[in-house]
């Protein structure tokens, strides 16, 4: 019988309170870094603002009724949720049954299918909208031109068709591609930290494969869902790569196109239509991210705790290999297919449906890309901006995720948000901001290379702070305790300790930044010029010529300087992640030997 001084009360545990911010180098530097981010990230928006709705020292809503009073307003809003809506909800069903499969059943296929979230990155949303129109363009399409002769041995004769690109649902079809990916990593990443022991328990009481999916599983993946519709949502409203070559094509009014051409292609520039357009893409996301909050919230009853373990595969039996096609299908139709179409463009130095196979040759991409002075001066322009803009974003990233640990939690997510918040914004106006506030006096930065590594670095940073925030998560706090009791300053601890244990994440987040910096489209369209040519905006020059070969060509090797960084740097992230984990275990153990 335990006596009743053995008795200790039972206290509620508080969550510690953040502990006075000391004046170090490193908290100095932290702070230097929030400050010059959130003025990045709020002067070029305040420029706009101030632009459009001040016109003469006076404030008005003149810009907010002009753009109310664009003709066909309705009709491009409707085009562009109508298609945002119904790819979203593609890319999260498909996207939704991919993850499942791959981690829950027999299925997987290994590093192939866990590497499906980075066919977004291996093949930019250009050089893929490109491929499907040289695929699906209705007269000289490549798979076109193979439906129609299958169906002319059955007597059919169609001189165009049957799929057309530049329709509704060709863009529907392309958007949903490049949103599966982002779908598959939220979804893949809730499964993960599921209890598994809740699914089983669901079937060994009775309840099938169907039951447990709508009364356990998807419940809790609510807040992983949500997190999905939110994110592709927010891509394809600022999405303008995809629509500016389809869109385009099909005479389809999007927002995305809309806000370009009153900024980049008219003249003088209607910022004031650009920024009342933005307006209405906050609203969206703002209404978007309310319901996931909601969803979140009311998912409460569906949250998993304890230590979960890894689950057993489920056995798909003779459906497996239908399963297992399902992920060749996506890998096919995301990379192969426009990436075989590019390629036959690009060695056969034009597009036609006719291919001569005998005289497929580099020539063309050596006479096209190689020896063209100005696409070598844009390719190593973008290279050089990916490299130099990548490495100071993740550095400023994984910096700032730390530095952010040592705020309290409501301070930290508001500055946090305050940075991430006007990407939520078209880019293109945010880099019309970039003009206002950098390009005259007394920068003068207009046409020079340093304007565009700013504004990408501010357009960008957020996805690298998703990356450092993951990978600074998952570092022990007690291996910095360690280092800091045993002498190391914070400077130090986050060089030896902290860095070489996030270096799995920063690479990945470090690969991501580069692929959208060098592919960078909208940003483009408006900073570079003469003086600074890069791949973007050379794209869209030749798009609008109609050249196809050289586009091509372009695409092709946008796509093959993205597909060796992301692999080689996923190889590197993996060994790297292996290292990391035997370094803190090695970590945890010492500092148990210590105790």
């Amino acid at each position: 019988m335990t006596s009743t001084t053995d008795i200790k009360p039972v206290v509620k545990q508080r969550r510690p309170m953040a502990t006075r911010i000391r004046l170090t180098p490193f908290n100095a530097i932290g702070a230097l870094i929030t400050l010059v981010l959130i003025l990045l990230a709020f002067l070029p928006l305040l420029a706009v603002l101030v632009r459009a709705f001040f016109q003469d020292g006076s404030f008005n809503l003149s810009a907010i009724e002009e753009t109310l009073a664009i003709p066909g307003l309705g009709q491009t809003l409707l085009n562009t949720f109508s298609v945002t809506i119904a790819s979203g909800f593609i890319a999260l069903v498909f996207g939704s049954i991919l993850a499942w499969l791959n981690e829950r059943t027999d299925a997987r296929l290994g590093l192939f299918t866990d590497s499906l979230p980075l066919v977004a990155f291996v093949l930019p949303p250009i050089a893929g909208a490109i491929g499907w129109v040289l695929l699906l363009s209705p007269t000289a399409g490549y798979l076109n031109v193979l439906v129609r002769d299958f169906l002319g041995v059955f007597g059919a004769e169609l001189t165009e068709g049957p799929f057309n690109i530049y329709s509704w649902g060709g863009l529907c079809f392309v958007y949903a591609i490049y949103q599966v990916p982002f779908a598959f990593m939220f979804v893949s990443a809730g499964l993960k930290n599921m209890d598994t022991s809740l699914e089983e328990a669901s079937r060994v009481a009775g309840r099938g494969l169907v039951g447990t999916l709508l009364r356990v599983t998807l419940p809790a993946l609510a807040p992983a869902l949500a997190g999905a519709l939110l994110l592709t949502v927010w891509t394809s409203l600022a999405l303008y790569s995809i629509p500016s070559v389809i869109a385009t094509g099909a005479e389809m009014k999007v927002l995305t196109v809309e806000i370009v051409n009153a900024v980049a292609f008219s003249y003088p520039a209607r910022t004031d239509i650009a920024v009342g357009l933005s307006f209405i893409m906050i609203v969206a996301v703002a209404g978007v991210w309310f319901l996931q909050n909601r969803i979140v919230r009311n998912s409460r009853h569906a949250t998993v705790g304890g230590k979960s373990r890894a689950a057993t595969p489920m056995k798909l039996g003779r459906f497996r290999p239908l399963a297992r096609a399902l992920f060749w299908i996506y890998a096919s139709v995301a990379t192969i297919l426009p990436i075989g179409a590019l390629l036959l463009v690009t060695l056969s130095g034009y597009w036609t449906p006719n291919i001569n196979w005998g005289k497929l040759s580099l020539e063309p991409f050596r006479r096209q890309v190689l020896e063209s002075p100005i696409v070598r001066e844009a390719l190593t322009n973008s290279l050089t901006l990916g490299v130099v803009g990548a490495t100071i974003a993740i550095v400023m990233a994984a910096i700032l995720a730390l530095f952010f640990l040592k705020l309290p939690k409501s301070l930290a997510r508001t500055i946090d948000g305050a940075i991430k918040l006007p990407s939520t914004l078209s880019h293109i106006v945010l880099a019309v901001g970039f003009i206002f506030i950098l390009a005259g006096p007394p920068l003068s930065l207009s046409g020079t290379w340093l304007i565009l590594l700013v504004s990408y670095i501010a357009l960008y940073y957020p996805q690298g702070a998703v990356a450092a925030d993951g990978a600074a998560s998952q570092v022990s706090s007690e291996l910095g305790e360690a280092s800091m009791v045993s002498g190391a300053s914070q400077s130090k601890t986050f060089i030896r300790v902290y860095l070489p244990l996030m270096l799995p994440g920063l690479i990945a987040g470090w690969a991501m930044l580069f692929v959208r910096m060098v592919g960078d489209l909208s940003a483009s369209a408006v900073l570079a010029g003469t003086g600074n040519r890069v791949v973007g905006r050379q794209i869209l020059e030749i798009f609008q010529n109609g050249t196809f070969s050289l586009m091509a060509a372009l695409a092709m090797a946008l796509t093959a300087i993205s597909a060796v960084v992301v692999i080689s740097l996923t190889i590197v992230s993996r060994r790297a992640s292996r290292w990391s984990v035997a370094s803190s275990g090695a970590g945890s153990r010492i500092k148990k030997g210590m105790k």
